[in-house]
């Protein structure tokens, strides 16, 4: 699979020479729905992991108050597959039954939902990225990072919490083939779509809120937009902000590297929690691909008008992830020591 980000509209440093130096690489993932192995960089795939290590549970406390109706992942599972076949029969035949009746029977099975669990939930795989496939902050040695998450809200946020372990993929001898899952897990959204990824690399420029108030003041002068050709910038010419932001700054979507999606946040500082230095972006988890500012940024390979997503899936959530509402959630790794503990933001 290869995916491909359409150039951007225009070179923004030939109007902006000072933006020059704010550039940065990001590697946009793009995951897209498969059936990746223990072998390959994946989101949601199976993980690399040495048989004889234990694997990584949970023991903070979780909240069944705002959880009132939590899901096994099995049952997530097999909701998905229903509401993909009743999307393809309807597809095939527009005045077909949209549920069978064993259809409806699974539908109304799962949506009563399963009993709390106070126990120790094991975490699940949330992505696994080689160095051979993308880049990563890494110590020596390390050529694999596994990101895995408890799938239920944590107290410091609206987001699960993630552990991270890097470690050298020759290293791992025999694989755990039937890793624990957890008994039920807090919303259907935080039990990933197994997706294979195509790595692209992108420039990327800061949010218009990470620059100093002269620039940000430039990029607002329509004066210095007009020396482009207008047709290329006119959708936009209400709000040439929203050109920089949606089309020019930061690509959507699940990536490493590159700058601070600044959404839900002002910029902030993120301390390295064991030594103090300033953190840089290691992993962006996505809601979505793209969004309305953000469209320019769908791969060329895309089909024009790509079937829809699965039934409540907003536009482009491929891996069927949901960070409160639609937000990103962002990892930082720390650049002098990337042993570290990592910070986590949702920007």
């Amino acid at each position: 699979m290869s995916l491909t980000t359409p150039a951007r509209p225009f070179d923004v440093t030939a109007l902006f020479p000072e933006l020059a130096p704010w550039a940065r690489t990001a590697t946009r993932l793009h995951p897209r729905p498969g059936a990746p192995t223990v072998h390959d960089s994946s989101v949601g795939g199976p993980l690399l992991w040495p048989a004889d290590e234990p694997w990584p549970y949970c023991d903070e406390p979780h909240d069944s108050r705002v959880a009132p109706v939590v899901h096994a992942p099995d049952d997530i599972r097999l909701l998905r597959r229903v509401r993909a076949a009743s999307a393809e029969r309807l597809r095939r035949d527009p005045g077909a039954a949209r549920w069978t009746p064993e259809e409806q029977e699974a539908l109304e099975r799962i949506g009563a939902g399963r009993p709390w669990f106070d126990g120790r939930i094991p975490l699940l795989p949330l992505a696994q990225l080689h160095a051979r496939d993308v880049p990563f902050p890494r110590p020596s040695g390390a050529d694999l990072l596994q990101v895995l998450w408890c799938p239920f809200d944590h107290a410091e946020g609206a987001h699960p919490r993630t552990a991270l372990v890097r470690r050298s993929a020759a290293a791992v001898a025999d694989v755990l083939d039937a890793p624990p899952e957890p008994p039920v897990v807090q919303r259907d959204s935080y039990l990933p779509q197994p997706c294979v990824l195509a790595p692209e690399q992108v420039t990327e420029f800061p949010n218009p809120r990470e620059l100093d108030d002269d620039l940000r003041d430039r990029l607002a002068d329509g004066s210095r937009w007009g020396a482009i050709d207008p047709a290329r910038y006119s959708a936009y010419a209400d709000d040439l902000g929203e050109l920089y932001l949606g089309a020019l700054s930061t690509a959507p979507g699940w990536k490493t590297g590159g700058w601070t999606p600044w959404d839900a946040t002002d910029p902030v500082d993120r301390p390295c929690p064991a030594c103090g230095a300033g953190t840089v972006p290691l992993l962006t988890v996505a809601s979505s691909e793209w969004d309305g500012i953000s469209r320019s940024w769908i791969p060329r390979e895309e089909p024009a008008s790509p079937a829809p997503p699965p039934l409540g899936a907003r536009d482009g959530a491929f891996t069927l992830i949901d960070i409160a509402g639609g937000c990103d959630l962002q990892l930082y790794a720390c650049p002098a020591d990337p042993s570290h503990p990592h910070v986590e933001l949702v920007p």
